[in-house]
């Protein structure tokens, strides 16, 4: 499947996996003990996402619909000139995360979102992607991107294995590509 120009730049904006294992978090950690590793460690996470982010707000208060909705990270990207929300989650990617993700997309750019920036985008850091599901629901067309973090280095053969799969994967993108042009 070919991203279109704009969702194709996004996507080459974000890596994945994201290693994080400079965090240090125990076995059996929750989402704020990764929120609050991240944000204690903050200038290695920013170097690890990439250049041009700049750090905005943690746990971003939202009120709808008289409720509380709380984004775990906010953050402006110079070069893209948007925010980036950032959701953690400490499990395998749920459906029901693009809808939340949704949600404060629309917010923030309805509440957020100054003269001349784009449309904020998100992206969801979860301990397992689910590809599946992501390509199914079709993520990068609403501003999504859900990578992996790996907080240790997966063994020698694991590596391997996963190299191989995003080389295979990007050799099948590249000739996709060729067909259509």
């Amino acid at each position: 499947m070919q991203l279109p120009n704009n969702e194709h730049r996004l996507s080459g904006r974000f890596k994945d996996p994201y290693l994080l294992d400079f965090l240090n978090l125990p076995i059996g950690y929750l989402e704020n003990d990764l929120e609050s590793a991240i944000l204690r460690e903050l200038e290695k996470f920013i170097l690890e996402i990439g250049k041009g982010f700049a750090f905005v707000e943690r746990q971003k208060r939202m009120i709808i619909d008289g409720e509380d909705y709380y984004l775990d990270l906010l953050f402006y990207h110079r070069k893209l000139r948007r925010l980036v929300a950032i959701e953690l989650k400490i499990g395998k990617f749920q459906a029901n995360h693009k809808g939340q993700m949704e949600l404060y997309l629309k917010w923030l750019n309805k509440y957020e979102r100054q003269v001349g920036e784009e449309a904020p985008v998100g992206l969801i850091l979860c301990a397992e992607a689910s590809r599946e599901q992501v390509e199914l629901l079709e993520m990068h067309k609403d501003g999504i991107i859900v990578a992996e973090y790996l907080t240790e280095l997966p063994p020698k053969q694991e590596l391997e294995k996963r190299l191989h799969k995003a080389y295979l994967e990007a050799k099948e993108i590249l000739e996709k590509r060729k067909l259509t042009e």
